[in-house]
């Protein structure tokens, strides 16, 4: 018993059962100690996600010495080709599904969480974008200069780091989740608001599998290696990414995942890893586009047109590489572009905010195990042009 309740799926899907069921339970007066403990771990688990990027990414980028300019081009240019191909898959599945379908627009009224206790505000020592920023800046500067003294300090950085995610937040993160469902199960959100978009969720977490499976399989075919060797450890990660709903507070998670593949680099591990949950969002942009598609045509009668949409489908691949890799970080950065061109008013961009939190963990769960097949192409590029492998990288033990 001792050995199950120390597998991290299992406290995963633990937490999920017990705070899916609390939530029912739990009075008003209660609720107020768990939307509290909600924000504190939250608040926790949000400030370390830059210095989780500086500690992996700028060191990785001085390890890549001479090749990290080339192989930073090349994960962009992956990451964002990723996510407007899913966008087009996502835009010919509404064309060819959404007509078809008969969609119940009534959602369910829902239950206020209520005010936290008290408020513990832990702010970030800088944005995501901001550390993320810095990490490839420092290493690369470093990676130019030949900094020794700067490179032996990032190393340690990175130690210091790694202990902090093994010890204090994957730990809390089986907490955290079962906070997290126990706040949607009282607010009604699971229960009232789900049935009525099932139909659409269905279809878009379909289409999640199936770019999985396409990015997978293309990966797997240009590095000559097995993608089910990645793929197969990647059951943590999903889980956590359905429990935060952020794949920045899942990064710890993926990160252990990705290193206990065998086909795996770790210096590309621990290099694209952290990098493409801040820029490769294919399942919130695959998700985004199908559901933009249906509001149109809920609230507006018809759906855009091809143009509009290869024109929505470009600009937010561009949009999901600087979105925040938090809760809803993809739609609130693009929704620039719902308004400017789907022109959606008030009320479709409420309803699109509401229907895509409905399925926001699946989306970024997607995103997630997205990146490992990104990172496998990151494998095969770098052996294929002789990049050195800086194997060097302990993991954190989960």
């Amino acid at each position: 018993m001792k050995k199950l309740f120390d597998n991290l799926p299992f406290r995963l899907l633990l937490g999920i059962i017990i705070g899916v069921i609390l939530g029912q339970v739990f009075p008003e007066s209660v609720m107020k100690v768990v939307v509290t403990l909600q924000y504190i771990m939250g608040q926790l688990i949000t400030f370390c996600v830059p210095l989780i990027i500086i500690g992996f990414i700028a060191p990785s980028i001085t390890k890549l010495g001479k090749n990290a300019s080339r192989l930073l081009g090349v994960a962009i240019v992956i990451a964002y080709v990723s996510s407007v191909c899913a966008a087009l898959m996502s835009t010919g599945a509404g064309y060819a599904l959404i007509p078809h379908l008969s969609i119940d627009t009534e959602v369910a009224g829902l239950r206020t969480l209520p005010d936290v206790v008290f408020e513990l505000n832990i702010p970030q020592i800088m944005s995501v974008m901001s550390a993320l920023v810095l990490s490839v800046l420092v290493g690369l500067a470093a990676t130019w200069t030949n900094s020794k003294l700067t490179c032996d300090f990032l190393g340690e950085f990175q130690n210091i780091v790694l202990d902090i995610v093994g010890k204090i937040i994957i730990p809390m993160l089986p907490f955290y989740i079962a906070a997290t469902f126990c706040n949607l199960s009282y607010e009604g959100m699971i229960t009232h608001q789900l049935p009525a978009f099932i139909q659409i969720i269905l279809i878009v977490m379909a289409g999640h599998y199936i770019w999985l499976a396409v990015l997978y399989l293309l990966a797997g075919a240009y590095s000559g290696k097995n993608p089910w060797e990645v793929l197969r450890h990647y059951g943590p990660a999903y889980l956590t990414a359905v429990g935060t709903m952020s794949s920045a507070a899942t990064l710890a998670v993926a990160l252990d995942c990705a290193r206990k593949s065998k086909v795996l680099r770790k210096d590309m591990v621990s290099f694209g890893i952290p990098l493409f949950a801040n820029i490769h969002l294919c399942g919130s942009v695959l998700t985004e586009v199908f559901f933009c598609m249906t509001i149109s045509k809920i609230l507006y009668g018809h759906l855009p047109s091809i143009g509009t949409m290869l024109l929505f489908c470009a600009l937010l691949g561009i949009f999901a590489i600087g979105a925040p890799g938090v809760p809803g970080g993809t739609v609130m950065a693009s929704l620039g572009l719902i308004t400017g061109v789907l022109m959606f008013d008030g009320a479709g961009t409420a309803l699109m905010l509401a229907i895509f939190a409905l399925q926001d963990s699946f989306g970024t769960a997607c995103n997630v195990t997205g990146d490992g097949a990104l990172t496998l192409m990151l494998t095969g590029y770098a052996e294929k042009h002789g990049i050195k492998n800086n194997d060097n990288i302990q993991s954190p033990i989960l």
